[in-house]
């Protein structure tokens, strides 16, 4: 599966694991993670691809101005990941 620039992965390992960050950039085996809290936008988590796992492909304003690399601010990717977790939450409670 493919990870890409604004996508949304959950953290499979580290002291993060299960936490939710979009994803700023890809490099090689690598992406750059930020969540807006713990890891703000100007000192992005770097993590290997293998340790985490996309969640979802968002059309989201946020992950737009990620793509085009507009100015996003810390707040907006706390909100959007806060909506979503609590979706993301809903559909796996099912059991």
């Amino acid at each position: 599966m493919e990870v890409s620039k604004s996508d949304i992965i959950i953290s499979l390992a580290g002291r993060d694991k299960g936490r939710l960050f979009y994803v700023v950039d890809v490099q090689e085996s690598y992406c750059l993670l930020a969540d807006g809290k713990g890891r703000k936008l100007e000192n992005p988590k770097r993590k290997k691809l293998k340790h985490v796992r996309r969640v979802s492909r968002t059309e989201t304003r946020v992950a737009d101005k990620i793509r085009r690399g507009d100015k996003v601010l810390n707040s907006e990717l706390r909100r959007d990941l806060a909506t979503f977790g609590q979706q993301f939450e809903s559909q796996n409670q099912g059991g």
